[in-house]
């Protein structure tokens, strides 16, 4: 589905900064409990950081394994892990090449959802090309991220240039 909610159904809203306050802006932050019983959170500055696509699929992978998805126990563990990957370097892409490039990158999860988070600079609207020709090269991004995720939308803060891209991928059982 494609939203421009700010938040799914049910959802608490974005971390608050206190979540992820003691962790320095390119490393990992755990915000609450340990393995897959709270909310956990990470967070990647890519502010000024080259080789952006690659530095956040390796974020995302090593979250993956804190988080206990990796190394995957099964081929359903595997898929999701690999979803979830897919949809981080969708959305970092589309930040770069359509939004002057990405300023951060959160990943929270709790035991029944993943949120993918990009914020970057751009004022554009991301959505699926329609109508969707899958032989022709490029713009399959917000169409990959469509049919993969729970739900996906946008959050734009009144008087604040920019957005934050989100993104919801089921946590395997």
């Amino acid at each position: 589905m494609s939203t421009t909610r700010p938040y799914s159904p049910g959802d608490r809203g974005p971390e608050s900064e206190a979540a992820v306050a003691d962790a320095p802006a390119d490393q990992a932050a755990v915000a609450a409990g340990a393995g897959r019983q709270g909310r956990q959170v990470r967070r990647l500055s890519l502010n000024g950081a080259s080789g952006i696509v690659p530095l956040s699929r390796d974020f995302a992978r090593q979250a993956l394994q804190a988080w206990g998805w990796l190394p995957a126990a099964g081929a359903d563990q595997r898929a999701a892990a690999e979803d979830v990957l897919l949809v981080v370097s969708e959305l970092v892409t589309n930040a770069c090449l359509h939004a002057e490039g990405p300023d951060e990158l959160w990943l929270s999860s709790d035991s029944k959802v993943l949120r993918i988070e990009v914020s970057d600079r751009g004022a554009g609207q991301p959505a699926p090309r329609t109508p969707h020709r899958a032989g022709r090269p490029g713009g399959h991004g917000m169409f990959i991220v469509q049919r993969l995720c729970l739900d996906w939308g946008v959050v734009r803060t009144p008087g604040v240039s920019g957005k934050t891209v989100w993104a919801e991928l089921s946590a395997p059982v």
